[in-house]
């Protein structure tokens, strides 16, 4: 054998060796792609489809074009539900991240027990989405509920906030907040990597606490705050146990309580449009799309790194 032929034979041997073997990570791999292509992807693709069909469940789908689109123009349900889901992300997700961060604030000062009441306020994260918690909301600021007796106390004498088609929205939103856990968890790690040499240099120069949250904590804190707050947009739009409980699935009184998750779920397993049911489905992940974008085009303005 030539010289030319036992390099070529030596460089193929030592290209064999150091090739790394990826028999092992495709087998760890395999279920996460399986459950890719089989359960996100695929009904994916579906929904897109059966989006500008006729679907009923029962008979095979018509394609129908833009119908479904053209319907929504003209839904005036579909409106409504956007008008209650708005209202619910604009005010419930920043009341919560308040909440989260003054609490998380109080628990960085130090105090005893600290995992036990970190433990104990995480806990309505773990709860607020069940239907436990739910039927033991609607419980509460029903007709005879403890919130309807305890505003009877200061002369108020109308019926459950639950039963109002101006208060039930707010018991939502109540709700919403009270799981504040997994935030203020975020918050409070990140509150403890926070240098503590700016606070003792700010209170050398006779800044205020007021001072040094406003200069200090929330400048440094905006990256987690961001983070928590595209999170919690995201889960509010997809709020629906809530709704659908305190409210027997029917979004009332008077559809004051119809998010749009909920409406999309009437649409497509009460009523059997599942075609029109895909296209709400859709609709749904554009507005989130929409919203998670319009936070990172304004984060560039508030949001300030280390580097």
């Amino acid at each position: 054998m030539s010289a030319l032929g036992e390099f070529r034979t030596l460089r193929r041997s030592r290209v064999r060796e150091e090739a790394p073997d990826n028999k092992a990570a495709a087998i760890f791999l395999a279920p996460w792609i399986l459950g890719l292509l089989g359960i996100t992807l695929g009904p994916m693709i579906a929904s897109l489809y059966l989006a500008f069909t006729d679907y009923n469940l029962l008979q095979d789908p018509k394609w129908t074009g833009l119908d479904n689109i053209q319907r929504m123009l003209h839904d005036d349900r579909l409106g409504h539900a956007l008008q209650v889901t708005f209202t619910y992300v604009i005010v419930s997700v920043p009341l919560q991240l308040a909440f989260a961060l003054a609490i998380a604030l109080l628990l960085d000062r130090g105090i005893r027990g600290l995992s036990l009441y970190r433990s104990i306020l995480y806990l309505p994260s773990l709860l607020g989405a069940s239907v436990a918690i739910a039927i033991l909301w609607r419980l509460i600021f029903g007709n005879e509920g403890l919130a309807t007796k305890f505003m009877g106390l200061f002369g108020y004498d109308g019926p459950g906030w639950i039963a109002d088609p101006d208060t039930s929205i707010y018991t939502l939103i109540i709700l919403h907040v009270w799981t504040f856990g997994a935030p203020m968890v975020i918050f409070l790690a990140g509150l403890r990597q926070l240098p503590r040499e700016l606070y003792e240099a700010a209170a050398t120069d006779g800044a205020s606490r007021f001072r040094q949250l406003r200069s200090i904590t929330l400048p440094l804190l905006s990256p987690i705050i961001f983070f928590n707050l595209v999170l919690g947009i995201i889960g509010s739009f997809q709020s629906f146990t809530q709704a659908f409980v305190v409210s027997n699935g029917t979004g009332g009184p008077s559809d004051s309580t119809l998010f749009f998750s909920l409406y999309l779920y009437q649409e497509g397993f009460t009523s059997f449009r599942m075609g029109y049911a895909s296209a709400l489905a859709w609709v749904l992940l554009l507005i989130i799309g929409a919203f998670t974008a319009l936070n990172f085009w304004a984060s560039k303005y508030w949001v300030f790194y280390n580097d």
